[in-house]
C-alpha cells in the first residue's frame, strides 16, 4: 500500500466521486473556501475578515494532513486531521502576527488556542469535514470519514477523536452512524455570543485492523 504520508495514497471511488489522501497541489484556495464555509462562524472571531481568513488558511495548509473528495477533478469535500504536531490548517504565532499585526493578532492567538488539540499516543484527531453545499446529502461525508478511519488504522492508531459543537446535530448524527461515541461534553456558555455555540462534545471511535474497510469490528 502506498505510504499515506506522501499525499498520493490509494484512491477510493463510489460512482463518480474519488476520495484521495492528501491535498493536491493547486487546489489550496478551493479547500480553504470549503473549510471556511463549514467552520467560518466558529473561526471568524480569530481569522476575520473572510477574505483574509481564506487566504491565511490556503497559504498555510499542510497537504499531507487532509483527505479530499474529487468529482470530475474538482474538490467537493475535504476532511482534515492531526497526527503528532501537524494538522491540516497550519500557521503559527509568527504567521498570525505577520498577517494581522501585533495589536489585532495577540487576541486572535488566544482564540485560536481554544481550538488546539494535541493527539494522545496512538490517536488521530479529526479536524472536521467540509462538503460543498451543492453536493451534500450524497454520502461524501461518509466516504471521507471511512478514509480517515482507514488512514488511522494504517498509522497504527487505536482510536479517532473529534469534537462536535452543540449547534451541529447533523454532524453528530453522522459520526454516531460511523461508530463514534460521546465521551464527555464541555459547557462553554461564554462562547455563545462570540462563536455561536455553548457546548462541545468529544467523541471517540475505536480503530482496529478491520477499519481498513471503514466499518466497526
Amino acid at each position: 500500500m502506498t505510504d499515506p504520508e506522501n499525499g498520493n495514497g490509494p484512491a477510493r471511488q463510489s460512482g463518480p466521486v474519488v476520495v484521495r489522501r492528501g491535498i493536491p497541489e493547486g487546489v489550496e484556495v478551493r479547500v480553504a473556501e470549503l473549510y471556511w464555509d463549514a467552520f467560518g462562524r466558529k473561526l471568524g472571531p480569530a481569522l476575520d475578515p473572510p477574505d483574509s481568513a481564506r487566504e491565511f488558511i490556503a497559504r498555510h495548509l499542510h497537504h499531507d494532513r487532509g483527505v479530499t473528495a474529487l468529482l470530475d477533478g474538482e474538490v467537493v469535500g475535504v476532511a482534515g486531521y492531526r497526527l503528532g504536531e501537524r494538522a491540516l490548517t497550519g500557521g503559527g504565532a509568527r504567521d498570525v502576527l505577520a498577517t494581522y499585526g501585533a495589536v489585532r493578532g495577540l487576541p486572535r492567538l488566544a482564540l485560536l488556542a481554544l481550538f488546539s488539540r494535541t493527539p494522545a499516543a496512538h490517536e488521530l484527531v479529526m479536524d472536521g469535514i467540509a462538503v460543498n453545499p451543492a453536493h451534500r446529502g450524497h454520502g461524501i461525508g461518509s466516504l471521507l470519514l471511512k478514509e480517515i478511519v482507514a488512514l488511522a488504522a494504517d498509522h497504527g492508531c487505536r482510536r479517532v477523536r473529534l469534537d462536535v459543537i452543540d449547534i451541529n446535530p447533523r454532524a453528530r448524527a453522522l459520526y454516531e452512524r460511523h461508530g463514534f461515541s460521546a465521551a464527555r461534553t464541555e459547557r462553554t456558555p461564554y462562547l455563545r455570543g462570540l462563536m455561536g455555540f455553548s457546548a462541545v462534545t468529544t467523541m471517540y471511535r475505536p480503530v482496529t485492523a478491520a477499519a481498513e474497510n471503514g466499518e466497526p469490528r
